[in-house]
């Protein structure tokens, strides 16, 4: 049997390094060629997802893949094409335009990358419709996964949804992406590191469940992607195929874990964060490309956690000041999120015993899964992605707000939560930009 991990999720038969149980996953078939031209027919006729296909892009994909995806489908079955308009939102009000627009759809086939996909994954799980996608970008590493990032009602959240059962890369398509895109997969790639230690730390601080398979599934290609992440811009087909394997495996192991833990975390929450408040005030950019800055931001106040041993306080929620920051009804999404997490007296007693008891086992952990900010940093420059708050237009005072409110709109626990108990994360904030 193939040892590719992808080709042993696909089939059940990928062990679990913990317990020795052979895993496997929704998806069904994931192909990812040099090209995938002449042969899209056949990929989604192997599926046999029925003969009334509803296929999604917008203006710029469907130019790049959705005309040649529709043509070929078109030969074995009734086409549906669904036009969102340029640039779509992951919203509540898109997701329920495409429900509307797919009622007599026997599946929804996603032609774009992040938005689109989310968008159309969300939908097949709220009809109950199967979905797959040919993407046009390595801008994300959300593909595979079975959760998709949707706005409700301003609030920007990872909601469960249907992972697509087929997922087509065609590495050409891929390299001829908008240099942009391919820097922000590069940057949702390397939050591995980040979101590792805060899920980890919540583990062993916290005592909430924790998995080391989606990690073990990155283990073979994610180093060779930050060595050769020069080479995603000069058009290697070699170093966009690590790329891409790696972003599908990160989706994958989002899917074991029954949630994006594995992938999003602290770096996640300073980049809702900037969505939420930051409006049109922004210049616009892409989501892996903040989440490059945000991890590098992560990743430095890791190391500046660790080197200490922090000692906590209650956590102290401000309900009026959550109301003047976020207005009267994100405030009360908010405060339930944070309630969530927060420390009680007791909690906090009981927190600092443990890190007295623990801390020099727990840090050798956590370091033990991390790459150090100065290597992510270097990979990320190698590919010429963003790394700091100025390069995305962001306001420095805006950025550090962000670093230290970032905690208060969910309540996954993570090092921004243990600086910000501990007194220690202002303080870093004010460092950051």
């Amino acid at each position: 049997m193939s040892s590719d991990p992808v080709v042993q999720l696909l089939s059940g038969q990928w062990p679990d390094p913990e317990t020795g149980e052979l895993l496997g996953v929704p998806v069904r078939s994931v192909v990812i060629a040099d090209s995938l031209e002449g042969i899209e027919g056949d990929l989604v006729a192997r599926l046999d997802l029925g003969r009334r296909l509803a296929v999604v892009s917008d203006p710029v994909t469907q130019d790049v893949l959705g005309a040649r995806v529709e043509r070929a489908l078109a030969a074995a079955g009734e086409v549906m094409p669904i036009r969102l308009r340029d640039r779509p939102h992951a919203d509540d009000d898109t997701v329920a335009r495409i429900r509307a627009a797919t009622t007599d759809a026997d599946a929804l086939i996603a032609v774009g990358s992040g938005t689109i996909n989310d968008l159309c994954k969300y939908a097949a799980f709220q009809d109950g419709k199967p979905a797959a996608v040919f993407g046009t970008a390595p801008s994300m590493n959300g593909y595979t996964s079975a959760n998709a990032a949707i706005t409700v009602g301003g609030l920007k959240k990872s909601l469960a949804a249907q992972p697509p059962v087929g997922v087509f890369l065609d590495l050409a398509v891929l390299a001829a992406a908008p240099p942009r895109m391919i820097r922000s997969g590069l940057g949702d790639s390397l939050c591995r590191s980040t979101a590792q230690a805060d899920w980890l730390l919540s583990h062993l601080l916290r005592d909430t469940p924790y998995r080391a398979a989606p990690f073990a599934l990155l283990a073979d290609d994610e180093g060779a992607l930050l060595e050769g992440a020069g080479a995603l811009m000069a058009g290697d087909l070699e170093a966009m195929r690590r790329l891409a394997r790696t972003l599908v495996l990160s989706g994958l192991g989002m899917c074991l874990s029954g949630g994006s833990y594995p992938a999003s975390q602290g770096e996640h929450l300073i980049s809702h964060y900037i969505e939420m408040m930051g409006g049109s005030g922004l210049p616009e950019s892409f989501h892996g490309e903040q989440i490059g800055v945000t991890t590098l931001t992560m990743a430095r106040l890791q190391e500046s956690v660790l080197r200490t041993r922090p000692v906590v306080r209650p956590t102290v929620i401000d309900d009026a000041d959550l109301v003047r920051h976020f207005g009267l009804e994100t405030a009360a999404a908010c405060a339930r999120e944070w309630a969530a997490k927060a420390l009680s007296p007791a909690d906090a007693t009981a927190l600092n015993e443990r890190l007295s008891r623990s801390w020099p086992s727990l840090r050798e952990r956590i370091d033990g899964v991390r790459h150090a900010a100065a290597d992510l940093e270097r990979a990320l420059a190698a590919a010429g992605a963003p790394t700091r708050p100025a390069d995305l237009g962001w306001p420095v005072s805006f950025y550090r707000e962000a670093v230290v409110r970032a905690r208060q709109i969910r309540r996954r626990y993570s090092f921004l939560d243990l600086a910000g108990d501990a007194g220690l994360l202002e303080g870093f904030a004010a460092q950051e930009g």
